[in-house]
């Protein structure tokens, strides 16, 4: 298991990376079902995006994505007059041997990608698996390991099925865990000679700010939270037991969304302030990486009113279904106040903080971080002592296509330098054990925050607008040849 790696050697896993709901569109095709992401609308900067669902008396309402508090009993789904982009997005369904093709010609050696739950279980709960949705994916690995590629396998990535929503919460419900170890099973059975890396749940301490978004729970209580949490915590620990049956040679991993969190001043409140909310990241990898709940989690249960219980089975799946690798998305930092007249002022990546006076920001408001990336590769390797893999890191940005069809992207370029100087020095000179590193959004998509193609990370424009226009066309960026060189050198030319 263990590959040590000195700077970026032969067997670095460079590449990028994408989503089902953000990327692969064909929403409704090969017997495809809906998911929480199709039920979400297009937002932008400053309208955030909506979820649209039909009340008792049959009205179509749509509520905010983060922080929703519906109590009533409602029927989600996609309803005509809104618009929701993860029904076309970048087209991958129908373009992905061109998209695929354009990888190769960078030289990726990893594509981390997503399943769609819905294109296998349609519904979440059916007793057999859809054989359209899995000859879909048997393409696209057989596309991938046409050119070496490696699949990077998420098998939960911000979707769930909108019919376990209606039948009974999701994740808040514990039957959940079953119909996912079906659909762990299928795939994994399925793909054993196609895929040895897996990722379970994207960034599953999401659930803490986002309960649709990463479990499909509209009731965003502390106690409906805590149960969906031990829910995708407990079927994660079974997918790593299940796909280490199936394959001993899988490498199963968890992954985190993660920033490094600064106090704001050398106040005592605000270092106790910052590891507090430090420790809000950190629990669900606590238990994924250590298989057990720790005592700082457990206090605050108490602390706070949330009804929870472990049993014996319970305790020993964790502890057996520990991941062998750690991955984590990393996109910027934050500094934490405890001081109530300090509000926080930024936020990005569904993380909220005050803005670092030291730091450049993106467009969107993003504050730009690459010695932060470094610390925070230090911090999760010193923790857990486990293989890590960045696997979501980019600038999302507006681009333009000049009058000769070209895209200029020297930002992104800058930004993706200094964070992969940033990696080289965490493991050149710090010795942190990485296995591999996706860009974002490598070739264009919709932005799971606001949803829009107007917010672009990729090395390849996706001629598709917000308006629903454009032909899909794929236009290589300056940072596409550029992103070549570094991957063709192992990162040693990043000029």
């Amino acid at each position: 298991m263990k590959r040590c790696v000195k700077m970026f050697d032969k067997d670095f896993l460079w590449g990028g990376a994408t989503a089902a709901n953000q990327y692969e569109g064909g929403w409704q095709e090969g017997k495809k079902g809906i998911s929480t992401a199709d039920c979400c609308t297009r937002g932008s900067k400053t309208e955030p995006r909506k979820v649209t669902y039909k009340t008792k008396d049959g009205n179509i309402k749509a509520d905010n994505l983060f922080g929703m508090e519906i109590n009533d009993d409602v029927e989600f789904g996609c309803f005509e007059g809104y618009d929701y982009p993860s029904h076309r997005a970048s087209d991958f369904y129908n373009h992905y041997k061109e998209d695929i093709a354009l990888m190769a010609e960078m030289g990726f050696k990893c594509y981390r990608m997503s399943i769609a739950w819905t294109r296998i279980f349609p519904n979440g709960d059916e007793e057999e698996p859809n054989e359209e949705g899995l000859k879909f994916y048997d393409q696209i690995f057989d596309e991938c390991l046409k050119y070496g590629i490696k699949p990077l396998v998420t098998l939960s990535h911000y979707e769930t099925p909108v019919g376990l929503v209606n039948k009974w919460g999701s994740w808040s419900d514990s039957r959940t865990i079953d119909c996912f170890l079906r659909y762990v099973k299928s795939v994994g059975e399925r793909y054993k000679d196609k895929v040895e890396y897996w990722l379970t749940f994207n960034e599953i301490n999401c659930i803490d700010f986002s309960g649709w978004v990463a479990a499909g729970i509209p009731n965003q209580n502390s106690q409906t939270i805590a149960d969906a949490a031990k829910n995708q915590l407990i079927a994660s620990a079974k997918s790593v037991i299940t796909l280490h049956n199936i394959n001993p040679n899988n490498k199963v991993g968890n992954m985190i969304g993660y920033g490094i969190k600064y106090p704001n001043t050398c106040h005592p409140n605000d270092i106790l302030k910052t590891w507090e909310e430090a420790n809000e990241d950190y629990f669900y990898c606590d238990v994924q990486a250590r298989g057990y709940y720790p005592r700082y989690k457990l206090k605050e249960y108490e602390r706070n009113g949330v009804v929870f219980s472990l049993n014996d089975k319970e305790k020993e799946i964790l502890k057996s279904g520990t991941v062998d690798f750690i991955s984590f998305s990393y996109y910027m930092s934050n500094c934490i106040s405890a001081d109530p007249k300090v509000a926080p002022n930024q936020s990005g990546n569904m993380s909220f903080g005050v803005k670092n006076p030291y730091l450049k920001a993106s467009a969107w408001g993003w504050q730009i971080d690459p010695k932060g990336l470094r610390i925070a590769l230090n911090y999760l390797y010193d923790r857990y002592q486990k293989p890590l893999m960045v696997v979501e890191n980019g600038l999302g940005a507006q681009d333009e296509v000049d009058e000769n069809n070209k895209i200029h992207d020297t930002y992104r370029i800058d930004y993706l330098r200094d964070h992969i100087l940033a990696m080289e020095e965490a493991v050149r000179i710090d010795g942190v054990e990485l296995w591999g590193y996706t860009s974002w959004g490598c070739i264009d998509l919709v932005s799971a925050s606001t949803g829009e193609m107007h917010k672009r990370y990729g090395f390849v424009y996706v001629n598709y607008q917000d308006d629903c226009s454009g032909n899909g066309e794929r236009i290589r960026k300056d940072s596409f040849y550029w992103y070549k060189k570094v991957i063709s050198s192992q990162g040693r030319d990043l000029k």
